[in-house]
């Protein structure tokens, strides 16, 4: 059924009805349709697993205690990584992780990390022993060490130190420039 438009006399008529009165306070809200974001739960456990292997800790039975460590990321120019074996480069902060175990250890190495690259600190040192006092004299800590690192994206490189700075029992790590805003 279609409307009949209003003539002049119904609108007068109409305005007369509500001469006396005043709107009313706007007092509701428009309900807002929002969605709600679906977790995606699979997904976070599948990135979960990912994440607990990638830092899983694997040993390598065949480091040794004398045996050498170096690394470095694509793109490292060679005389830096030179200069940071011959310890040419300054040590701007150094860790100890003697008598310390796996977790305390890798809690001490990703704040050191952390705190090193925000403090903008390119070369520091890490002294992980040679595990001489570990069982059956077999460096635990070393190993663990250097898979960390190789996983951190703000570690370039590093290489065993020299035997006056520690040896064969710590690492000399070169750290990424933090990008200023």
């Amino acid at each position: 059924m279609a409307k009949k438009p209003l003539n002049d006399a119904d609108r007068a008529l109409f305005r007369q009805a509500v001469a006396g009165t005043r709107p009313l306070p706007q007092d509701r809200i428009k309900p807002s349709k929002r969605r709600v974001t679906p977790i995606p739960k699979q997904r976070q456990r599948d990135d979960h697993q990912v994440l607990h292997a990638s830092l899983s800790d694997p040993l390598d039975p065949d480091l040794q205690t004398g045996d050498e460590l170096i690394f470095a990321r694509d793109g490292v120019q060679p005389i830096l990584l030179r200069k940071l074996r011959r310890g040419q480069l300054r040590i701007d902060a150094e860790l100890d992780l003697h008598r310390l175990n796996r977790e305390q250890a890798r809690t001490a190495i990703s704040g050191f990390l952390t705190e090193c690259v925000a403090l903008q600190q390119r070369c520091v040192r890490i002294i992980h022993g040679k595990g001489l006092s570990s069982f059956n004299k077999h460096p635990v800590l070393k190993g663990l060490v250097n898979h960390w690192l190789q996983q951190r994206d703000e570690v370039l490189g590093f290489c065993s130190a020299r035997p006056n700075d520690g040896g064969t029992g710590a690492l000399y790590v070169l750290l990424r420039r933090r990008k200023t805003p």
